[in-house]
């Protein structure tokens, strides 16, 4: 048996525990806004731990588990605070219940992820990615407090943060950066596309990212409307040949 840990993947995932703690804390003192960003940050080195995990092939199993136990905190219980103690508290047992449902949801998809990253989670990704949930979480908040939205008690809140928990858990795919496979050469357009969406970030990035989060999140639910509707017209051909 192997004795001691990969430093590199691991420190990036404690950094990134570290942001999700820190954005607990800022949560807790009323300061929103940081808390959002700090967990915008922990997203980067999320994805920074695995990339320099597979890049100088550091990969294990300590690490993985390290991995799951950050993204609870950072991903999990700390969007569920942030947006309890921002909006959903005003709805009194109602609020801190739906908050609940969401940290519950999350603890369950982190561990679907690891019993089944070697066969369905290897191709994309069963329900929504706790990570991308609390992007949403978070790029709501900023977007909030740049347009002077107020979100204290809005039912819109509440059902959006509902309807993330049971996405978390639903069997509907979604996709990720896992699937791009970086050493093959790729058409020119993605590289103008990926520039066009760095500039508009850059421009406005309070507000556009809030619009990416939900690109991402309605663009999946589209093409599992599609994926839906062609199954059960290949069914209903098959039935009425």
């Amino acid at each position: 048996m192997k004795k001691g840990i990969y430093i590199l993947p691991n420190a990036l995932t404690l950094a990134g525990m570290l942001a999700g703690f820190y954005a607990i804390l800022a949560a807790i003192k009323g300061n929103f806004i940081d808390a959002s960003w700090a967990v915008l940050a922990a997203m980067i080195f999320d994805g920074l731990d695995g990339f320099a995990a597979r890049l100088t092939g550091s990969a294990s199993r300590f690490g993985i588990e390290l991995d799951s136990l950050s993204d609870l905190v950072a991903f999990g219980v700390a969007p569920a605070l942030i947006i309890y103690l921002a909006s959903l508290n005003t709805f009194g047992r109602v609020g801190g219940l739906v908050a609940f449902l969401y940290v519950a949801c999350g603890a369950m998809r982190l561990a679907r992820y690891n019993v089944q990253m070697v066969t369905a989670e290897r191709k994309y990704f069963t329900g929504v990615p706790i990570p991308g949930a609390a992007v949403v979480i978070s790029t709501l908040i900023i977007f909030s407090w740049k347009t002077g939205t107020d979100i204290g008690h809005s039912v819109l809140v509440l059902l959006l943060t509902f309807v993330l928990s049971l996405l978390m858990v639903s069997t509907l795919r979604f996709h990720g950066m896992k699937e791009i496979n970086f050493s093959r050469r790729k058409p020119f357009w993605i590289l103008v596309a990926l520039v066009f969406v760095f500039v508009i970030v850059a421009m406005h990035p309070e507000v556009s990212l809030f619009f990416v989060a939900m690109a991402y999140l309605l663009a999946g639910l589209i093409e599992n409307a599609i994926i839906l509707y062609l199954r059960k017209r290949k069914t209903y051909q098959k039935e009425n040949i």
